[in-house]
């Protein structure tokens, strides 16, 4: 029979390539087209059943598996053979739910970060970049791997573009738009976590029609609706997310809420912060089949997935938190495979999945010793030695901070009444989930309402980044933010809008981030008396920089050297999420999700001052 190989673009992008991937896979496996190579393991683990298979084979063709069974009985032959029999091979993990732009790196160097701890696929939650160019998202995901990267990803398109219907810019999703992604390529795998809720059930709601135009397109096509349960812990609403066709959750916070949404057909993805309790806790309640549960890292930076791990050392803890190392290696491929749809290419070491393997020099601790993706080997321990493509990002992923003005000071200011001494200020603080926002009176100076850091007050702003035109709301924070004079710090990763918040004990210096940030096409900058400090680049998308993690990181902790000279305002009962020094979790203090309230948005026409209840609609004046 003539040999025909497998297709060089093994990418997924549409049936027809798929089918005749298949077809030549079909061939090998009967022996009449010769493998690419044979590896040979010493013990390969069936998620399927769960089992050990000692000294086994796996003929690989392209960047598939053709077939699997025991040493010396492959009908065909091969044109290499690989022999590591002294290893245990797993399949390689998958992320369920990640936001690879937490990482702060683009996908060709997330696949170096992460491919050597054992993640050879991501679901990716884009609603990230969706928000800052949503027209080119798709393209953006699938770039690296058509250049040659061996990570899959799998992009789910963002429910929350823009996350609620009182922001804007970047990019705006309904049915259309979803229904175009399912279609253009196989990689797409569903919708990215619904997280406005008051709009799912609300017809009322604004964004309603929107949001469920992008799931009546994903149910059309079969794809998965990924959702996102903050705070919905009652009964009631637990069985109205659940009829909503909202599959999943990985907002769980304690074993209870766990075990309620289980028992309601809700998969359940762990997240590393409360994985301990919830696995002791489903643990003692009897909890034996596991397979409607995964484990999903969901933000983690590079600079923390190179001190922790990223799926390995989700796994490792589940182990510690008393999972056997079987079940919690199903919690990371075939569990969220199946969940995801993606069996026939990812989640097992099986005929016509891609060839994305583990091997381990020890089970219990999961100690990597080399990861194979596509194939072929391409990481020794933690080092990665697979591709890296050289990729030259267009404009629409490098210049996306579009501040078309010189900011000044004068734009921070809240202007008081005339003869006022002083006025009521409408203030928040982060984290604030409450139905009201918090009030207290502020003095006047120069016809200005002015901060009181005696009373841990500060301003707090954000500065549109789409339009050009670099509109600012402003409004008084409480417990966070710079309590040395004249500092300030501000960031554009701000979710899930991401415009440029910042923070500051001075409008100069503020009015000084704003223009440094636009200077360098987005990232950290942190400016203290009249000096900028430290700077962090996130030229891409105003999320990620183009470097290698140790770089990034390297970076990072020059930011965290600077900040240390810093005196930080703190609030230590409000939060137990928030703690003092360097304010790195504001970038998820303006999240307008459920269960937030009132919030800090770009100016709008339906909140012309940006401070507005997301569940309501409801505005009110910042000073009054």
């Amino acid at each position: 029979m003539t040999h025909s190989s497998p297709l060089p673009d093994d990418l997924l992008v549409n049936a027809e390539d798929e089918v005749r991937i298949r077809q030549d896979l079909v061939l090998v496996a009967l022996g009449k087209r010769p493998a690419d190579l044979l590896l040979r393991v010493g013990k390969l683990f069936d998620v399927h059943t769960r089992t050990w298979l000692e000294d086994q084979e796996i003929a690989i063709r392209g960047r598939r598996v053709a077939w699997t069974g025991p040493a010396g009985t492959f009908p065909g032959t091969a044109l290499a053979r690989e022999d590591r029999s002294t290893l245990a091979a797993i399949p390689g993990f998958g992320e369920v739910h990640k936001h690879i732009e937490s990482s702060h790196v683009t996908p060709e160097y997330e696949a170096a970060l992460v491919m050597p701890r054992g993640n050879t696929w991501t679901c990716e939650a884009s609603h990230e970049f969706s928000n800052v160019d949503g027209a080119n998202n798709l393209e953006f995901w699938l770039t690296a791997r058509r250049h040659g990267s061996p990570m899959k990803i799998f992009p789910l398109p963002g429910s929350a573009v823009p996350p609620t219907a009182y922001e804007w810019g970047g990019g705006h999703y309904g049915y259309d738009e979803q229904a175009d992604f399912l279609d253009k390529s196989l990689m797409v795998a569903g919708l990215d976590e619904v997280m406005d809720w008051p709009a799912v059930w609300n017809p009322s709601n604004p964004s309603h029609q929107r949001l469920w135009g992008m799931i009546k397109a994903t149910f059309e096509r079969r794809g998965v609706v990924e959702g996102h349960g903050a705070g919905l812990r009652d009964l009631d609403s637990i069985n109205a997310f659940a009829a909503a066709g909202l599959a999943s959750d990985h907002e769980g916070w304690t074993a209870e809420e766990v075990w309620n949404k289980l028992r309601h057909g809700i998969f359940i993805e762990i997240r590393p912060h409360s994985m301990p309790e919830i696995i002791e806790g489903l643990l003692q309640r009897g909890l034996s089949d596991w397979s409607q549960v995964a484990f999903a890292t969901d933000d983690r930076s590079a600079s923390d997935t190179l001190k922790m791990g990223a799926t390995d050392y989700n796994v490792r803890l589940a182990i510690r938190s008393g999972l056997s190392p079987e079940v919690a290696i199903q919690c990371v491929t075939i569990n969220p495979a199946r969940h995801m749809r993606l069996t026939p290419w990812v989640g097992s070491i099986a005929p016509g999945r891609f060839a994305d393997i583990v091997l381990l020099d020890d089970v219990a601790t999961l100690s990597i010793a080399e990861v194979w993706a596509d194939g072929r080997q391409v990481s020794r321990g933690t080092e990665y030695i697979g591709p890296l493509p050289a990729l030259d990002w267009p404009d629409w992923a490098s210049k996306t901070v579009n501040i078309n003005r010189r900011i000044e000071p004068k734009d921070f200011a809240i202007a008081a009444e005339p003869a006022r001494a002083t006025m009521q200020a409408a203030l928040l603080r982060p984290f604030h989930w409450h139905d009201e926002f918090i009030t207290m009176e502020l003095p006047v100076a120069d016809g200005e309402v002015q901060r009181d850091p005696a009373r841990n007050v500060t301003k707090f702003a954000i500065v549109d980044r789409f339009s050009g035109q670099g509109q600012i709301s402003r409004m008084f924070w409480l417990g966070c933010g710079p309590k040395t004079p004249d500092t300030a710090v501000g960031c554009t990763v701000a979710h899930d809008k991401h415009n440029l918040w910042i923070v500051g004990s001075s409008d100069e210096a503020m009015a000084m981030v704003a223009n440094r940030v636009a200077e360098i096409g987005g990232g950290w900058v942190l400016v203290s008396g009249g000096k900028v400090l430290a700077e962090v680049r996130y030229e891409i998308g105003g999320l990620m920089t183009q470097r290698p993690a140790e770089a990034l990181d390297a970076e990072m902790q020059q930011l965290y050297a600077a900040a240390e000279k810093i005196e930080w305002l703190y609030e230590p009962t409000f939060s137990p999420r928030w703690y003092p020094g360097f304010p790195e979790r504001l970038q998820f203090a303006t999240l307008t999700c459920a269960p937030w309230r009132w919030v800090l948005v770009a100016p709008c026409e339906a909140a012309p001052q940006g401070f507005v209840n997301v569940a309501t609609g409801q505005t009110h004046p910042v000073v009054w």
